[in-house]
């Protein structure tokens, strides 16, 4: 497959009047196309900058981060919905800062909010929609410039545990449906089983890759994969990576 995402001997290094701070030490990752790769690591162990790092939105003290070109979508913890927009609003913002709000391209974002059932709530305020609903206007929001790749910092973390289950379900099948890269950072070691192709375990900071697994389940969805006999095996596994 296809490269899109590659860390190549990636360190970084913050400063300040307290002195240096190393975040990350020659991480070395690839992302290929297609794929759903997951990050875990504990808290404060530089997961948000290794994503910053993919977005673009900081530039590595040592290293490379390569993309070749590839678009990338940005999908935070939280939905910061304007509560002043309208849900329609809210996701042709992305539309109005890239100035492509044409016809087409408003065209598009709204047939992906039908599809993924918010057509009867294009005209409503965030306020009126739940937390899983908000969080599914969120990704389409972040769908509708086209990106090839989304970056996901722990999108369901805001949620209670029984919507996080629901809408992880969901904004699964959402990228696999429109057959998008993803890379998902969490801390949560039950989340990545159940979506990921691939996962790479981070250290305590400054953050290493200590291990890559190639996750494979005979399901596919987030739930079903819950329920599989060897989703524990692989829980015990990570855990014992993380903790060890």
């Amino acid at each position: 497959m296809k490269e899109v995402l590659r860390f190549d001997n990636v360190s970084m290094h913050y400063h300040s009047k307290q002195g240096e701070t190393v975040a990350l030490e020659k991480v070395n990752f690839s992302v290929a196309e297609g794929e759903f790769v997951a990050i875990i690591g504990p808290s404060g162990c530089g997961k948000t900058t290794l994503l910053s790092l993919a977005a673009g939105l900081l530039t590595p003290t040592y290293g490379k981060v390569i993309s070749d070109g590839y678009s990338f979508g940005y999908m935070l913890q939280k939905d910061e919905l304007f509560p002043w927009r309208t849900i329609e609003k809210n996701i042709f913002l992305p539309l109005e800062i890239k100035r492509a709000n044409t016809s087409e391209n408003r065209s598009r974002a709204l047939s992906l909010a039908e599809k993924y059932g918010l057509k009867q709530f294009l005209k409503n305020y965030p306020s009126s929609l739940s937390g899983g609903m908000r969080q599914r206007a969120a990704l389409i929001r972040t769908l509708a410039v086209d990106p090839d790749v989304l970056l996901l910092d722990e999108p369901f973390s805001a949620l209670d545990y029984q919507t996080r289950l629901s809408v992880c379900d969901d904004v699964y099948k959402i990228i696999r449906n429109e057959k998008k890269t993803a890379l998902l950072i969490t801390h949560d070691i039950s989340e990545a089983i159940s979506v990921a192709d691939k996962i790479f375990v981070l250290s305590h900071r400054p953050a290493k890759i200590v291990a890559e697994h190639v996750i494979e389940f005979s399901e596919t969805e987030p739930l079903k994969r819950r329920e599989n006999k060897e989703f524990s095996r692989w829980f015990e596994v990570l855990w014992k990576e993380l903790n060890g």
